[in-house]
């Protein structure tokens, strides 16, 4: 999620991230619809007002008490559930009106140094969506150093993986890596100074390890699959997502589950399709606009694809089938 601004006396932060055209993309609104990110509530806000009753799911308990202080201005028409992407089939007994999905961290989890997502600001080496499990310090301590390249490369795009990684186990030989700036500054020495307008050096790492700490495409891969089984035919999905593989991924998926994968094999014989189980509402990805951009300029990067069941049973997927990007095994060497 990205959203941005106030957090006090309940409300959410910010207008979420291609909220505009989600509302008027799936209108008329109505019914039964899961907010899997539920984060600072912007989205099940929206989604309330419009007309829907909304299931609010988040793996962060912080965000479920947060919105203590004002989920009872709508009643029962609110329900909020600790959980995942990876079992949303599994909050409802009522086939879902529509799912909407805001992948990625939250800006009220950015702003808070002490859980650890953040390279601009000094905090514990956490990023713990869930609060519990293993830490981002517990990886980057204890990952020998192909798995920790391979983690930066395959996770982050870092080109300079293997130089950062051997930076990493160098430094932690000496004292543990314990802070988020301890281990900005030892990614950002290995990297040239940044020209003006150019992110952080540090950004493609952290995001790298963020990923591999929550399993974040793993849960990406059967959330897609859970909000399949979960949507009444005609049902809505809506997907924001804020980076290349993110996008790749759900792209990949809605061609697989409406039948418009591309051939590339010109001389292949063409592959036999099963029944679409969802058409296509979004023919490309839809960015923000210039207003968007303007009001939250995290949005930059921001991707929304939405797709709408039909009546086709729902199918399980091998997740490798959209294409996660995955570390090799550790012992079979580097790239």
């Amino acid at each position: 999620m990205a959203e941005t601004g106030d957090q006090q006396q309940g409300r959410a932060p910010h207008i979420p991230v291609l909220l505009r055209p989600i509302l008027d993309l799936c209108a008329p609104i109505g019914g039964l619809w899961l907010d899997g990110t539920f984060g600072a509530g912007g989205y099940a806000r929206a989604l309330l007002d419009a007309g829907a009753d909304v299931i609010g799911v988040d793996r962060d308990p912080m965000a479920l008490d947060m919105a203590q202080s004002w989920r009872g201005t709508y009643g029962d028409r609110l329900t909020l559930v600790a959980g995942t992407f990876s079992n949303l089939d599994q909050y409802s007994d009522t086939p879902l009106d529509g799912v909407v999905l805001d992948l990625g961290v939250s800006s009220m989890q950015l702003d808070q140094a002490e859980r650890g997502f953040s390279f601009m600001k000094d905090g514990p080496l956490d990023m713990r969506m869930s609060q519990d499990g293993p830490s981002a310090a517990d990886l980057v301590n204890t990952a020998d150093e192909t798995r920790l390249a391979d983690i930066l490369y395959h996770y982050g795009e870092e080109r300079a993986s293997r130089r950062i990684a051997k930076s990493i186990v160098e430094h932690r030989s000496r004292a543990p890596i314990e802070t988020t700036l301890q281990l900005a500054e030892i990614v950002a020495r290995c990297l040239p100074r940044p020209k003006p307008g150019q992110s952080h050096p540090a950004t493609r790492s952290f995001q790298a390890i963020r990923i591999a700490v929550n399993t974040e495409f793993t849960e990406l891969a059967e959330g897609l699959m859970a909000a399949e089984r979960a949507l009444k035919p005609g049902g809505l999905l809506a997907v924001v997502s804020f980076h290349s593989l993110e996008d790749r991924i759900v792209k990949r998926f809605f061609q697989l589950a409406s039948g418009t994968e591309p051939n590339t094999n010109r001389y292949a014989p063409q592959s036999t399709l099963n029944t679409a189980r969802f058409d296509i509402v979004t023919k490309r990805a839809v960015g923000p606009d210039d207003r968007e951009l303007d009001e939250n300029p995290r949005s930059r990067s921001a991707k929304l694809r939405i797709g709408r069941r039909t009546t086709a049973p729902a199918q399980t997927l091998d997740p490798q089938a959209l294409g996660l990007p995955e570390p090799p095994p550790q012992k079979k060497g580097r790239r």
